[in-house]
């Protein structure tokens, strides 16, 4: 299995166990699930009296998207009140450009050549063009366990479902780590 790590970071993002797309030579996209955390039953062969029984156990579970859950991202904003860490598109280019700086810094160092840096610049100008620029209101912004504000910026979107959630995450600001 291969984990991905913000090169910026160091936080785990991604691993292949997921399907990741690959967009404009920029990015990859990852469709996602909704699942259900909480409410265990922690069955300890004990039989419940019925006073215990009647009471009942108020329901702790809820429903989170699994990518999210698996590498502890944490959202950027105030959930609660859905409001975002971004909140225009200025907000948020501002931050995709100091991170993107840090992505080429990173790819110099590890000696790439500058062909890759060249693609990886253009791809990301193209796809927030095509598609983040377009969509910004629907999209929601995660960030690595550590919650460096030099981090990527994970994006978190639905598909035209409507159903299906769905992760950008910038391919270049990635590194491997097989386990």
């Amino acid at each position: 299995m291969i984990i991905y790590k913000d090169i910026v970071t160091g936080d785990e993002i991604i691993s292949d166990t997921f399907n990741l797309v690959e967009k404009d030579d920029a990015v990859y996209e990852v469709d996602c699930k909704k699942v259900t955390v909480g409410n265990e039953n922690f069955d300890t062969g004990a039989n419940p009296s019925a006073e215990e029984a009647e009471e009942g156990v108020e329901d702790g579970s809820k429903q989170v998207i699994d990518v999210v859950q698996y590498f502890r991202l944490n959202f950027l904003g105030d959930e609660p009140s859905g409001t975002r860490a971004f909140g225009t598109k200025k907000d948020y280019m501002s931050q995709l450009k100091t991170y993107m700086k840090k992505v080429v810094a990173k790819l110099k160092e590890g000696g790439a050549d500058e062909e890759k840096i060249k693609a990886f610049q253009t791809g990301a100008q193209n796809y927030y063009t095509k598609h983040i620029a377009p969509n910004f209101k629907d999209f929601d912004f995660y960030t690595g366990e550590s919650m460096d504000p030099d981090g990527m910026v994970v994006l978190l979107n639905y598909r035209e479902d409507g159903i299906t959630p769905y992760v950008t995450i910038w391919k270049y600001g990635l590194t491997e780590m097989k386990v």
